[in-house]
């Protein structure tokens, strides 16, 4: 059975109308005879949406019971027993009720679309889970419901249902989206224009990038070589020499002209790992092209030319800049340059762009091989076999008393020959083949102890011997060398990629990039070093070992820049030139480091400034106002009952005196909680663990809230719990003291605890007014009162104080909507089971 196709609409954010185009399409496909169902279409009491379900088969939906609520969700095995031609399946990245057969409902369109039913779903771009970060730093909320990237990226067709911010929020405004009463609301906080706009170019660019990648695959699968100029792709040539950032800046202008315009530098480095670039300079110019927003990379290739043709036709570019050539004039007797070469055969629909820059024709060294170090004992050895061999196997030749031939001697001679190029290389190969050459004309060839040949046949056998013997020892040479630059290069890639790697997960700390760098050069002392400006001293960033001789870069064995005032100096040995490229990537990512540690340390440091500055406004606050309030309420009362001229009845007084208790009690509240944020805020909350009944907790953080306010459901076969009782009953009582305040009058709050696994689970539920989901977190800060809540209800630390205890004692505060309206907190503790309690013998005095 072929699989179904998926066809996705996105939107940048509620209201756009995605479902509403959803539904126009199935009319448009039911009046053309297609069998289309309806299996999940979420209206939300829009009446636009809700007129455009009419005339549709709707298949009907599964109830669920959750928590003594009745959900109803799509109902998969209706929808496969129906089995239509289409079936349209609304937010796709939509939570399924606990007891549905899957957990998102994207894994329900899975199953329809391998049944073979076509599904047209929705969804925004928010709820995509690469971008959920970027727009939460865009709204500042968090999306808690995603869908895969691949999911939406593997549908056979996406569609972007785009409105301009200004007509969103005018559709808000008539009432189109939400209800009148949220209205306001939403235009002010997440229907922002700046959000709304952010949110609409973040989706272009998205599905965009889809378009490209099907374009990609389209001129993939039919083979198309021929430039399609979609959008402006300037490729970028590099050599490694200090014109590419003149190339670069170049092709950023050039980029800049057109819209969507897009920069690709690409160094093509020879396979053979000749002729390579300088790592300094690729590193440079790397930075410079990610700082303007191209790309950077890094390919193999035989022929320049042909490469960078190859790799600009792959990637669809439509524009090449090149440098113009540094050979000098006699130079080109060897051919006409690469630019040049590709200008000729870029054909007509590449442009290239020949740049000149400050290095033309100032030559360019020639290819230097860096072969193979084989080391001293290697070489020796090569030379006593290519030098001494041929003597020794002469004398053993002449020993032997039966002649062997001529023939099999030179084959005796070739093999030396062999074994010299395996240990020392070609150079000692080929003085065996001369000595062995020699050997041979003067013991084993008629007439023999004389140079001359008697044998024109000989002559030829002794000459085809040198040739081979040469030509073998060219290759088993050339073999060897290339064995040990792979080896190298890829212990290289390898230390490379481990460096990269663990610096982007952010694993990596300063000093242990350090100690890896001595580790990995076997180094007695590394450091590194900066300063502020070219006469400045040089200061000390991080160092491993014994830096105490460098005061500056000039005094160690070896020192790599990086950029220029920082400079990453080594000391214990120099080391060989090939070592200074994977040198120069620890230099540069040191320097990442740095940098990133500074910023981390700065941004920690504003953010403490920041959460101080906000404590100590709403602290002056709260005193100003909560703090006062009680304090008037006090002073007013005791002025009362010491006034000389009137005569208080024995009602009045006590009902002042009732007033001072209260008074002093909210005050004493007050006082606590804010003693206790600042035992949280400085890390002096030492708990005690103990073991404990819960039923012998909760009853106690009650004594606070009227009896017929709260309903307590504690089962008595509850699992003990490893908590401190102290700072669980203060959490308790604060998650109480909250719910009552907030529950309408005549609704009591609800106190259940239930086992879950290795922890029990308390739930606190009122039947108030409730909290939305992007307000949930915002709760439990510090002086957050949420909505309208009246001044003197308290200064907001009441939710923060329980958490900050929930999780000093192991465990969890989170806030969950209560079924039928309202607000849950469950408070999550570690049962005894596997818990590591307290000293029995520790008094409990000591616990808050």
């Amino acid at each position: 059975m072929a699989r179904g196709k998926l066809r996705i609409y996105v939107g940048a954010a509620p209201g756009v109308g995605k479902t509403y185009a959803m539904l126009s399409e199935a009319h448009r496909r039911v009046e053309r005879g297609t069998d289309c169902v309806v299996a999940f279409v979420e209206h939300h009491d829009r009446p636009r949406t809700e007129v455009m379900l009419h005339g549709l088969e709707q298949v009907p939906r599964k109830e669920l019971a959750y928590r003594d609520t009745v959900f109803t969700e799509m109902d998969i095995d209706a929808v496969l027993a129906r089995r239509p031609a289409v079936a349209l399946v609304d937010e796709l990245a939509h939570t399924n009720v606990p007891g549905s057969r899957n957990e998102k409902r994207w894994q329900d369109i899975e199953e329809l679309l391998e049944a073979g039913i076509h599904v047209i779903s929705t969804v925004n771009i928010q709820h995509l889970e690469s971008l959920s970060d970027i727009v939460e730093s865009i709204t500042g909320i968090r999306q808690k419901e995603t869908v895969p990237d691949e999911l939406v990226r593997r549908a056979d067709q996406i569609e972007l249902v785009d409105m301009s911010p200004t007509a969103l929020r005018r559709r808000m405004a008539h009432g189109n989206i939400y209800k009148s009463h949220k209205v306001d609301a939403a235009l002010s906080n997440y229907f922002r224009p700046g959000n709304l706009t952010a949110l609409r170019e973040l989706a272009l660019l998205w599905v965009a990038d889809r378009v490209d990648e099907y374009l990609q695959e389209y001129r993939s699968e039919h083979q198309v070589s021929k430039i399609w100029g979609s959008r402006e792709r300037i490729v970028v040539g590099l050599t490694g020499g200090s014109e590419g950032r003149t190339l670069i800046r170049r092709a950023a202008r050039l980029a800049e002209k057109g819209a969507g315009g897009e920069v690709l530098a690409v160094y093509i480095a020879r396979s053979d790992g000749l002729a390579a670039g300088s790592p300094k300079e690729l590193a440079v110019q790397r930075t410079l092209v990610e700082d303007l927003g191209g790309t950077f990379h890094h390919v193999l290739g035989e022929d320049i030319p042909s490469a960078l043709l190859e790799f600009a036709r792959g990637v669809n570019a439509t524009q090449i800049v090149v440098g113009s050539s540094r050979r000098k004039a006699w130079q080109y007797i060897f051919g006409p340059g690469v630019g040049a070469t590709v200008a000729r055969d870029s054909g007509p629909d590449l442009d290239v762009h020949i740049v000149t820059h400050e290095e033309v024709a100032k030559g360019r060294g020639l290819p230097v091989a860096r072969g193979a170090r084989l080391g001293r004992s290697r070489i020796i050895w090569g030379w006593l076999v290519g030098s001494v061999g041929p003597a020794l196997l002469t004398l053993l030749l002449l020993y032997v008393e039966a002649s062997l031939g001529l023939a099999n001697d030179m084959l005796m001679f070739l093999l030396l020959t062999v074994a010299a190029a395996l240990l020392g290389g070609f150079l000692p190969a080929l003085a065996s083949a001369l000595v062995g050459s020699l050997l041979l004309n003067w013991f084993f060839t008629p007439p023999v102890h004389r140079l001359t040949i008697a044998d024109p046949k000989n002559i030829l056998a002794l000459v085809i011997f040198v040739m081979v013997a040469i030509s073998v020892a060219s290759v088993v040479d050339l073999a060897a060398r290339r064995t040990h630059q792979a080896a190298r290069l890829r212990a290289e890639s390898e230390v490379l990629s481990f460096l990269a790697g663990s610096v982007l997960r952010g694993e990596t700390t300063l000093d242990a990039l350090l100690e890896r760098v001595r580790e990995t050069f076997a180094m007695e002392a590394v450091a590194l070093l900066e300063r502020e400006s070219e006469t400045a001293p040089w200061t000390c960033s991080g160092s491993v070992g014994d830096v105490s001789p460098l005061a500056r870069p000039e005094d160690a064995d070896v020192d790599m820049p990086v950029g220029d005032h920082m400079a990453l100096a080594l000391t214990g040995r120099v080391l060989p030139a090939e070592d200074r490229r994977v040198l120069a990537a620890f230099a540069a990512q040191a320097a990442v480091v740095l940098d990133r540690q500074r910023l981390q340390s700065q941004a920690e440091q504003a953010r403490k400034l920041a959460e101080g500055n906000r404590i100590r406004t709403a602290l002056l606050a709260a005193v100003s106002h909560d703090l006062r309030t009680p304090l008037a309420g006090i002073k007013a009362s005791v002025t009362s009952l010491r006034s000389d001229d009137i005569e208080w009845s024995d009602e009045d007084q006590a009902e002042l005196l009732a007033g001072i208790e209260e008074g002093a009690d909210r005050l004493d509240h007050l006082v606590g909680n804010l003693l206790d944020m600042s035992r949280l805020q400085t890390g002096t909350v030492t708990p005690l663990i103990r073991e404990i009944d819960l039923d012998e907790v909760v009853p106690m953080a009650l004594v606070g809230v009227p009896e017929d306010s709260v309903i307590l459901d504690i089962p008595e076969e509850l699992p003990m719990v490893a908590v401190d009782p102290g700072l669980l009953e203060r959490s308790v009582a604060n998650l109480v003291e909250n719910a009552v305040k907030y529950s309408p009058e005549g609704e009591p709050v609800l106190v259940s605890a239930s086992a879950l696994g290795d922890r029990v689970e308390l739930r606190v539920a009122d039947r108030g007014t409730g909290v939305p989901d992007d307000a949930k977190d915002r709760i439990f800060e510090p002086f957050q009162r949420y909505g309208d809540a009246p001044r003197g209800a308290g200064v907001g630390l009441g939710l923060a104080v329980a958490r900050g205890f929930a999780e000093a004692i192991g465990g969890t505060l989170t806030a969950e909507d209560t079924p039928g309206g309202g607000m849950t907190m469950v408070l999550t503790v570690p049962t005894t089971a596997g818990h590591q309690l307290a000293r029995p013998d520790l008094p409990a005095a000591i616990t808050s």
